[in-house]
């Protein structure tokens, strides 16, 4: 048996304000029954991986790089440029932290509910 992923869910405080980040950052359309609950971008009637935000109450963001809240997951994201992509990704609400494990090969972001991602150079078929 094989399993297909159709969605990754995160916790957050405001899940419409998250999804309007990711749908800014991926370009993925937003989900038309997203409600102040429940935001996503993607899947739909298309298929393809869906992006779930889920209202927490309590939600603490994780303290990544500090132990203290784990970062419980991180997406990895390819761009084609990756130091315009950090500016606009930081542009729409997205932060930088300082400590940055391997800058030559990635960037780690926070979203704006705290959780970790990474952005890497899109690899070229030519090179």
């Amino acid at each position: 048996m094989l399993m297909t992923p159709t969605a990754v869910n995160l916790d957050c405080a405001d899940p419409l304000a998250l999804a309007d980040f990711y749908h800014r950052a991926t370009g993925l359309p937003p989900h038309p029954r997203s409600d102040a609950d429940f935001a996503a971008v993607g899947g739909g009637e298309g298929g393809g991986l869906m992006l779930g935000f889920q209202r927490v109450d309590d939600h603490r963001p994780p303290t990544w790089p500090a132990p203290g809240v784990p970062q419980q997951l991180h997406l990895d994201f390819d761009v084609d440029d990756l130091e315009e992509a950090v500016a606009r990704l930081v542009e729409w609400g997205a932060t930088l932290p300082e400590q940055q494990p391997r800058p030559d090969l990635w960037r780690v972001l926070l979203d704006p509910a705290g959780h970790p991602f990474c952005v890497s150079p899109r690899k070229r078929a030519d090179g």
